[in-house]
């Protein structure tokens, strides 16, 4: 189970924290943090509106775009062997590692 919470279009993480007994959603992919606390779902997502809401308009105030921006380039370390046994799955399927790779994400992601 992926323990993600959408709002607004925006996707945050929950974590339970067993020290202050609260569920906890931390925004993901922003130029900044912005986290939120409550003890069920309903309220969480309420207090995740909230967050959201404060950061979006700090962002504003400041001239900051929100959603950090991704280059689509990524420097990955794998295992020697996994990488070789890729290199052997991609070109036995005629496709570039990138491409072989790639594939393999977005087909994990989905």
């Amino acid at each position: 189970m992926i323990n993600q919470m959408n709002i607004n279009g925006y996707t945050a993480v929950i974590t339970y924290d067993p020290d202050i007994d609260l569920f906890r959603g931390e925004f993901i992919g922003l130029n900044g943090g912005a986290d939120f606390y409550a003890a069920d779902v309903k309220s969480l997502h309420q207090e995740g509106k909230v967050s959201l809401k404060v950061f979006l308009e700090a962002c504003q105030e400041e001239g900051i775009e929100p959603r950090k921006s991704f280059s689509g380039k990524l420097n990955l370390r794998i295992d020697p062997d996994l990488h070789e046994s890729a290199s052997v799955a991609a070109a036995a399927s005629n496709r570039s590692l990138n491409q072989f790779i790639n594939d393999a994400l977005r087909q994990s992601l989905n």
